[in-house]
């Protein structure tokens, strides 16, 4: 194979080499900095930007939030059902780290001993982001472009090829696209439900948004007239 990558003959192995190789001119700073942010840094964006999504949706509060929520709900579930899925994938294609098999790489982090197809890191940001895509298109695109960093981080690092980051986003797409809609038909009510919930309804709807929905209710007495108001008292 690293004869392969040396005569171009195979993209994968070759791409492989020209982006692990910006690691061998970068500093020694900024490749523990990329060691940091590819291996923790952007799963812990990914969670912070579903936090936020979650927070802006509670906010706004309009008719839609309990879907918005459930979204959000499925998002983290789907990531974990698509990791569950890409446990036989691993077992049944074996294909070993790319340092293994090859020779050269700048490989920033040590003890990966599992098999390399396909990436859990690309799975699961990807995942996440298509989940939040669902919920909200602002957010999604974010968490899109969080995966395709990980994606790229992951490679850079040296501990997996291209081909291991694409078949992720493949599967973290279809895993959180696929099972969506069963997945929103259970969540979306029992999200309503919580809603409605005087004690847990807050994890939906914040009060201050629940207060502002109900006084545009038609009827209700913010809407009436000042004369409408000295009658009705």
């Amino acid at each position: 194979m690293a004869v392969l990558a040396e005569s171009g003959s195979n993209p994968d192995v070759d791409l492989l080499y020209d982006i692990n190789g910006l690691a061998k001119d970068a500093p020694h700073w900024f490749d523990r900095i990329m060691e940091f942010v590819g291996e923790y840094g952007l799963l812990v964006a990914m969670v912070l930007l579903v936090l936020g999504c979650w927070w802006s949706v509670r906010r706004r509060g309009d008719e839609e939030a309990a879907s918005s929520v459930a979204a959000l709900v499925w998002a983290p579930l789907a990531a974990g059902v698509a990791v569950l899925v890409n446990v036989p994938i691993r077992g049944f294609v074996e294909r070993p780290r790319p340092f293994v098999d090859h020779r050269g790489l700048d490989v920033l982090v040590s003890g990966k001993t599992d098999f390399s197809f396909v990436s859990d890191h690309a799975t699961i940001t990807m995942a996440l982001g298509v989940g939040l895509f669902v919920a909200n298109r602002r957010f999604g695109l974010a968490g899109i472009g969080v995966a395709l960093l990980e994606g790229f981080c992951r490679i850079y690092m040296g501990v997996h090829y291209p081909t291991d980051v694409v078949g992720g986003f493949a599967l973290g797409t279809a895993v959180a696209l696929l099972l969506s809609p069963p997945a929103m038909a259970l969540l979306t009510p029992l999200m309503k439900a919580v809603e409605r919930s005087p004690r847990a309804g807050w994890l939906v709807r914040s009060r201050s948004a629940g207060e502002r929905g109900s006084a545009l209710l038609p009827g209700s007495r913010s809407e009436l007239t000042a004369e409408e108001r000295d009658l009705a008292a």
